[in-house]
């Protein structure tokens, strides 16, 4: 178990951390993620949500004639009240992550492995934020389009016409029609 201060996580030498086979955890007010609470409802302040839960563990893989690769396992647990965009009141969306992540050289090894694999690929780093990595997965957990599954309130009601009520309604076009329709030479008479 990694217990060495350059371990900590808002700065973590992960190919240290993997080496050494680290388990780093905790918990972060949901305030202390900003972007994640930019996208909260106005009406669910972030103060009142859950707080972020979060384990990141390290290992190394042995290959076969190649050096081990460096791997770390993600784990969060979160609450997040953006708002319904169908009764636009908040709602409550539980995420939860656990994944492996394998950690590259550079840019280049991680964007040809992105391509070629199903594996997460992120790049090495001797100062590595646990803190914005979760905050960014986080987001990309979020649902685009948040949703109640039965929203707690009725709809709101629109004063656009209901579409019966359109229907019923003469067809501007029509007079037209009627005109041409009794023009000369039109074969009406």
């Amino acid at each position: 178990m990694a217990t060495d201060r350059s371990m900590s996580p808002r700065s973590l030498d992960v190919a240290a951390f993997a080496q050494a086979e680290g388990v780093l955890a905790g918990e972060w007010p949901a305030s202390a993620l900003a972007r994640l609470a930019e996208s909260g409802a106005p009406e669910a302040p972030v103060a009142s949500w859950d707080p972020v839960r979060w384990r990141v563990s390290g290992h190394l893989r042995s290959v076969l004639g190649s050096e081990s690769e460096v791997w770390l396992n993600l784990q969060v647990q979160a609450q997040v009240r953006p708002t319904c965009q169908r009764c636009l009141q908040p709602v409550s969306i539980e995420l939860d992550i656990d994944r492996p992540f394998r950690f590259v050289r550079d840019e280049a090894q991680a964007a040809e492995l992105d391509a070629e694999s199903e594996d997460d690929v992120l790049v090495l780093s001797r100062r590595f934020d646990v803190q914005e990595w979760v905050e960014d997965e986080l987001l990309l957990a979020s649902p685009i389009v948040p949703l109640h599954d039965a929203c707690p309130q009725p709809l709101p009601v629109s004063d656009a016409p209901a579409i019966e009520e359109v229907s019923e309604r003469p067809n501007p076009f029509a007079v037209l029609q009627a005109l041409k329709d009794k023009a000369p030479g039109t074969g009406s008479t």
